[in-house]
Order: C-alpha cells, then structure tokens, then sequence
C-alpha cells in the first residue's frame, strides 16, 4: 500500500544543468540560464500537480545562480588579466 510518488523531472535537469553551470568554464552560463527556466518551470509545474521535488528545483536555481556569478568573474578576470599584461 505504498504510494507511487513521482518526482519532477524538470527539477532534476535544473539541478543536474545548476552543477554543470559551476563545473564548465564558459559554457556554463549558458547552463546556468537554462537551469534557472528549468527550476522555475518545475516548481510551476508542482504548484499544479501532485509531484515532489521542489528541493531539488530549489537546489538546481541555487547552483545555477552561483555558477553564473562564478562565470560572470572568471570572464572578468581574464579581461582584467589581458588589460593588465597588456598595459605592462
């Protein structure tokens, strides 16, 4: 008598493109950007059915938010780096 409990898969792929975004240089903010759609689509999609998973969403817009912020600095970094060698 057990109840067949379905997670949300758009949660999940929030949360797998939020880890992807703060592992993969550049290309991660673009994962980051979808990952926060995803987690917001998901906890949408939860708000009207009966599926768990709103801490894997919460946990994928999370990690995508930082792994944007980790991009938009390692970007900064390297314009800063190439201004300063290029200034010397």
């Amino acid at each position: 008598m057990s109840e067949n409990v379905q997670i949300n898969s758009h949660s999940i792929v929030s949360l797998t493109l939020g880890i992807l975004s703060i592992f993969i240089p550049f290309i991660g903010f673009i994962l980051g950007i979808i990952g926060i759609i995803m987690s917001r689509k998901a906890t949408k999609e939860m708000d009207k059915t009966n599926q768990t998973g709103r801490g894997l969403a919460i946990s994928g817009l999370i990690c995508s938010l930082v792994g944007i912020v980790m991009q938009i600095f390692i970007v900064l970094g390297f314009i800063a780096f190439f201004l300063f060698v290029r200034a010397v």
